[in-house]
């Protein structure tokens, strides 16, 4: 074993272990340390058990252990945890050294605590990691934004651990993505993608269920058809293995015995509130955080259900046509969601001065991550044909797909809400089509109503200037 450590690591939860044992898997002699010391102990009698990984019980004796410049990574909960392990690890570094965020950090504190540490002579990157404990172990996908002389004392190593794709599986999924907070900036519309991606499918499965009366190992056969083709991706992956699992305690289908009630950890809160800082219409993204919310409500929807009733859905036959429909509208919809992240992500980069490269970015999540598809190819040649490209709706691939499925997906929502399903997601997806490719929208109405009440002037379609109108006299 080396007598000093590559790189550090602060956090021994499930992601941080994961991410040792990959690092030492390639070579790589890792020091780590974790606030409850008895976890490194255990972690290293365990599987940490003759890998060239250095157990410290103290943030003096984790620095003391890292050749220089020293690389100290740290994945704690995001928020003030992070403040502090910072504050407490800053004063041992040295100038040049490196700090690296690896949580889920919101983008802002990772700008804050870059121009922090930067005054104190230390380089900071924030990186988004994912692809869950899997991911971690085997290969996530890794998006470093910070200190960019930072990029060359991590890259080798980041590059190494990350998941690989291409023809000879040797591209890795992981590269610099820009200044201050990019790289978790990314991360975050990543996740906000993959919000909107799972309530997709999760609406699938529910018009699946309740409108055709399919059982769980019908409809895993569906979706295992539908990765077969241009929906190929993990979570529809996922989906048909969740399907078809039981439940060893009551022998049914597990799926029909887990409570409707989706967790969240607030990155999905944050691309909505940037989205609206921002002025970017996400609505899909939107949605399905809204739509995560909702199902935390089940003591109010169970109230309801018996004050109001449940709208009594019609019975549809299971045929192939409609399948096809639903298959049709989930692609559309999925394109819409991407569109709608990838415009967030060009309104950041002009606001706060980042040069994504799109393309490139798309590649980043073909492997590793969650929300990894063979739809991203799709993306990334349509950046790389169009750099320049406004929203991804207009590169010819996505809006001849869109055109040729969007009857399907009206198809879907007019049944879905002539039963009373909700479709939050896909609804949404279709009236942000609709919306963009629409001349004139009702908005002149809204500032009208806005000149009346409070004197906001409006513009005119005939001639230049803002105006304003007395309308009450």
């Amino acid at each position: 074993m080396k007598n000093k450590a590559d790189i550090g690591l602060i956090g021994l939860a499930v992601m941080g272990q994961n991410l040792v044992l990959n690092m030492a898997d390639h070579g790589f002699a890792v020091a780590v340390y974790n606030r409850t010391t008895e976890k490194v102990d255990e972690f290293l009698a365990g599987e940490a058990k003759g890998k060239p990984i250095i157990g410290a019980h103290s943030i003096q004796e984790l620095v003391a252990s890292l050749q220089t410049p020293r690389r100290v990574m740290l994945m704690v909960k995001a928020g003030s945890a992070v403040d502090a392990v910072i504050e407490e690890l800053s004063p041992l570094l040295e100038k040049g050294d490196i700090v690296i965020d690896g949580g889920n950090s919101f983008f802002k504190d990772t700008i804050r605590r870059q121009r922090y540490l930067e005054k104190r002579g230390l380089r900071f990157i924030g990186t988004g990691v994912s692809g869950g404990e899997e991911g971690a172990r085997l290969g996530p996908s890794i998006m470093p934004g910070g200190s960019a002389s930072a990029w060359s004392e991590i890259k080798h190593l980041f590059q190494a651990i990350s998941a690989k794709v291409g023809p000879n599986n040797d591209t890795p999924c992981c590269d610099w993505v820009g200044s201050d907070g990019a790289g978790h900036f990314v991360k975050m519309v990543h996740n906000g993608i993959e919000y909107g991606d799972m309530q997709l499918i999760s609406e699938a499965y529910f018009l699946m269920k309740t409108l055709l009366h399919m059982k769980p190992d019908g409809m895993a056969s569906v979706f295992h058809e539908w990765n077969q083709g241009v929906l190929d991706s993990y979570l529809i992956q996922i989906t048909a293995e969740i399907l078809r699992k039981r439940d060893s305690a009551t022998g049914n289908f597990l799926i029909d015995m887990i409570l409707d009630k989706a967790g969240q950890k607030g990155t999905g809160v944050w691309t909505s509130q940037t989205a609206l800082e921002l002025g970017v219409p996400i609505p899909t993204l939107m949605e399905s955080t809204v739509a995560r919310a909702m199902s935390a409500q089940k003591k109010d929807r169970i109230a309801f259900s018996k004050q109001l009733g449940t709208p009594q859905a019609t019975t549809e036959r299971v045929t192939e046509e409609f399948i096809k429909f639903l298959h049709d509208a989930l692609y559309a919809a999925k394109m819409i969601c991407y569109a709608q992240g990838f415009q967030l992500m060009r309104a950041a980069a002009t606001e706060y001065g980042w040069e994504f490269q799109y393309g490139s970015i798309a590649y980043l999540w073909r492997g590793g991550c969650i929300i990894r598809a063979r739809f991203l190819e799709r993306i990334k040649e349509a950046f790389d044909q169009q750099p320049d490209l406004t929203n991804l709706i207009q590169a010819p691939y996505f809006s001849a797909t869109l055109l040729a499925a969007e009857q399907h997906l009206r198809n879907v929502i007019c049944v879905a809400t002539r039963s009373g399903i909700p479709v939050p997601a896909f609804s949404s997806a279709l009236a942000y089509f609709d919306a963009l490719r629409t001349e004139v929208l009702p908005a002149n109405m809204v500032q009208a109503h806005r000149d009346y009440f409070g004197a906001h002037t409006y513009e005119r379609i005939d001639k230049e200037g803002t105006f304003h109108t007395e309308w009450a006299k």
